[in-house]
Formats: C-alpha cells, sequence, structure tokens
C-alpha cells in the first residue's frame, strides 16, 4: 500500500467554474455544495460555478468557496476507498486538512471559516498592505532585506527552496523590490491579494477569531496532522485551536512541514480543492514526490488509476 498524504490548497487558487464537474457527476460531491448552500443561506454553488470572477476573488468568498471545492474533493476520493495516513492545509487549506482529519465538521470549518475570511478582509480594509513572491533568492538574504526596511515586512510563506512570499504594508514592500532584484532575485511578482495576510497587519483579525473560535468544540485528529504554523505534528485539539489563531499572522512554514512528511516514508502526495499549485510546490521541495491532484474528472480519474496503478 501507497504511503499516501492528502494536502489542501489556499487563498489564490480561485477560479471561475471550480466544482462544477465534480458536482455534475458525483453526487457526493453535489451534496457539499447543497451543505454549503444550506449553511451560509445563500448561493456559493452558483458563485464558484459561475462566478463573476470579481465577487469570486473577494476575501470572504474566496474562502468559503476553495474549502467546499477542497471538502467535495476530498469526499469524492473518500467514496473510492482512497485514504491518507498525514494531512496538511496551507493556510486556509489546514480547515479542511482537519475535515479530513476529523477534528470538525464540514458545517463547523465552513462557519469558522466565515468568520475568519471577514475579520481578515475587515482588517486589509483599515490597513494598507499587500504580499509579493519572490522566486529564485536564498531566504537568508530575504530576511536581512526585510529586517532593514521601516515599516512592518516579514516573511509571509516559505513555500519552497526557492519561492518565498513576503507581507506587509505596501510602502515597504514597493521599496523592497529594487533590493531583492539586485541580490539576485530571478522573478518577483506582485500579488493580486486585498491585503498583507501572515503579517503584523492582520493582529486586529486575529484577536476578533480568538473570540469566536473558542465556542467551537474540537476532536482530536484521527489522521496526523501537520501544522504550518509549526511544521510539526499536532497531536491535541487543543494546540490545534490555538495554532489556528497564530496563523493569521503567523508565516506558512509549508516547506518544513513536507519534508517533515517526507521523512516519515510519505511518497504520494494527492492535493484536493482547486489547481496544482501545491503539487509544483512539492515536486521542489527534495526529490522522488510522486503528486496527484483532484478537481475535475479528468485529474480525478489520473489519480484514481495512478494511486490503484502504485
Amino acid at each position: 500500500m501507497i504511503d499516501t498524504a492528502f494536502v489542501f490548497p489556499g487563498q489564490g487558487t480561485q477560479k471561475v467554474g471550480m466544482g462544477l464537474d465534480l458536482s455534475s457527476n458525483f453526487a457526493e460531491a453535489d451534496l457539499v455544495f447543497e451543505e454549503a448552500n444550506s449553511i451560509l443561506n445563500w448561493d456559493l454553488r452558483n458563485l464558484c460555478f459561475n462566478g463573476p470572477i470579481e465577487d469570486l476573488t473577494q476575501t470572504e468568498n474566496a474562502q468559503l468557496a476553495i474549502l467546499t471545492c477542497s471538502i467535495a474533493s476530498l469526499r469524492v476520493v473518500q467514496n473510492f476507498g482512497i485514504s491518507a495516513r498525514m494531512v496538511a492545509g496551507h493556510s486556509l487549506g489546514e480547515y479542511a486538512a482537519l475535515i479530513a482529519a476529523e477534528v470538525m465538521d464540514f458545517s463547523s470549518a465552513l462557519k469558522l471559516v466565515q468568520f475568519r475570511s471577514k475579520f481578515m478582509a475587515e482588517a486589509a480594509a483599515r490597513t494598507t498592505g499587500s504580499m509579493i513572491a519572490i522566486i529564485g533568492l536564498e531566504e537568508n538574504k530575504i530576511k536581512k532585506i526585510c529586517d532593514q526596511m521601516d515599516g512592518i515586512i516579514s516573511i509571509a510563506n516559505f513555500n519552497s527552496p526557492s519561492q518565498y512570499i513576503i507581507s506587509g504594508e505596501t510602502q515597504s514592500l514597493e521599496e523592497s523590490i529594487p533590493l531583492v532584484k539586485s541580490a539576485g532575485a530571478k522573478r518577483v511578482i506582485p500579488l493580486h491579494v486585498s491585503g498583507a495576510f501572515h503579517s503584523d497587519l492582520m493582529i486586529s483579525a486575529q484577536k476578533q477569531f480568538r473570540s469566536v473560535i473558542c465556542n467551537y468544540i474540537f476532536g482530536e485528529p484521527k489522521i496526523d496532522f501537520v501544522a504550518n504554523t509549526t511544521g510539526n505534528l499536532i497531536k491535541t485539539s487543543k494546540e490545534i485551536k490555538e495554532l489556528l489563531i497564530k496563523q493569521i499572522t503567523n508565516p506558512v512554514l509549508w516547506e518544513k512541514s513536507i519534508q517533515l512528511m517526507k521523512g516519515t516514508g510519505i511518497s504520494h502526495f494527492i492535493e484536493l480543492g482547486p489547481g496544482t499549485i501545491l503539487s509544483g510546490l512539492i515536486r521542489r521541495i527534495g526529490d522522488g514526490s510522486i503528486c496527484f491532484n483532484v478537481e475535475d474528472m479528468k485529474s480525478f480519474e489520473r489519480t484514481l488509476n495512478g494511486t490503484n496503478a502504485a
């Protein structure tokens, strides 16, 4: 039996039409969208399937849509008997990972993400911040540049040995770009996001979220869960809850998380949800990982054939 992990994407992977193919072909996927519409009391299904992209990209909508599509993909693979020994999610994706680990149900996760996205959007509106992707520059050089800048600016995502995201005040980010380029970065890409996520500009959102999450009851993980705030295995619901709070301002340690999973023997990763961003990152973290994804019929069939053949 192959040693498999499920991984779940975060904000930025949304696209019009996501989930439509699976919903049209699998009743268990369609039921997830029905449940989401019922919980939220508005038509998330229509927004995912038909857009418009301007509405789908808004933080309050994108996070709910990505979570729902990820769980639709999860239900399909579970129905076909595909299971995982470990789970992890990139930022927002941790909520889907925790559903897979049976720490919380879909309804609770969707309600928490509704609060999370609202608080983050409000924090973004009160501040002037953004994020920038840096390709091909060493971590220590990026950190040194951030440290010498005035204002709030820090590494928000440690995605792979060659990709980092910095987050902070827009002016500081803009002033850092020529320094990053002169230090040797291969590419510098401003991200189309509404705020400086995973930075101290989200402290107000973090405080608000703390007051909400305490009202929810979590179970203990039934599958090994790796938290991207620490890059470590987390075994208690109390610690998981605290890390979901910290996650809002803390960096995503994705490379460390994947290295830990590989170190335990994980050889196959299945990305559940829209896009293949995580698969691309995982392939750049060490050698030998086999990655699949499930977001539509074509990718599902490829995953089913690949896991059965392994």
